[in-house]
């Protein structure tokens, strides 16, 4: 299993569903996510400047994190 990327919520709109995650080590500054994205149940929601972790994909229009988790 591949090693989980670190970040940093760039921002993230609640009445739209998705946002960006700044990668730890500023490498990539738009990573995309959805909140289909985001591990747990219920209301899933990420806060500005709150610290990820999530697996990185590369898509068709750029980056995308996946299986995302408060650290």
């Amino acid at each position: 299993m591949a090693d989980r990327e670190r970040g940093t919520v760039k921002w993230f709109n609640n009445a739209r569903g998705y946002g960006f995650i700044t990668m730890e080590d500023d490498s990539i500054t738009d990573v995309f996510v959805h909140y289909r994205n985001i591990s747990g149940e219920g209301y899933r929601s990420l806060t500005e400047g709150q610290p990820v972790e999530f697996d990185l994909l590369k898509g068709d229009k750029g980056f995308q994190a996946e299986n995302v988790t408060g650290v």
